[in-house]
């Protein structure tokens, strides 16, 4: 219950939740701080606590490659908090239940994701 409302808070802010978005869509290689603000058009500082508040409530993960930061989502939080909100969905019935992204969809790792990308 306390991760799922600390990562629920991280999402509850319009910019945060859009930057989450936007890196779930990018996939597993993330993307630079610096062209996270360019995109966003958010100054350096405001965009350091936003990804620092999501990269705290388990939501992105942040690697450093030489003297940039790559931010990425951090599939695995996500998907946690996803079976946490459907968990008890239809009675706990789940023959009910349609399929979370997360089930139908896993998210790739970092690898399968190269492979696929590079089919394309």
């Amino acid at each position: 219950m306390t991760d799922a409302v600390l990562a629920l808070s991280g999402l509850a802010q319009e910019s945060r939740l859009t930057i989450f978005r936007h890196l779930v869509q990018v996939g597993p290689e993330g993307e630079s701080a610096g062209s996270l603000a360019t995109r966003f058009g958010l100054p350096a500082a405001t965009l350091s606590f936003h990804l620092s508040q999501l990269c705290q409530c388990g939501l992105l993960r942040a690697q450093r490659e030489g003297r940039r930061i790559v931010y990425s989502a951090d599939y695995d939080g996500m998907n946690r908090l996803m079976c946490f909100l459907t968990d008890n969905c239809c009675g706990g019935r789940k023959e009910l239940c349609p399929p979370t992204a997360a089930e139908e969809h896993p998210a790739p790792n970092r690898e399968q994701w190269r492979r696929e990308r590079d089919d394309h």
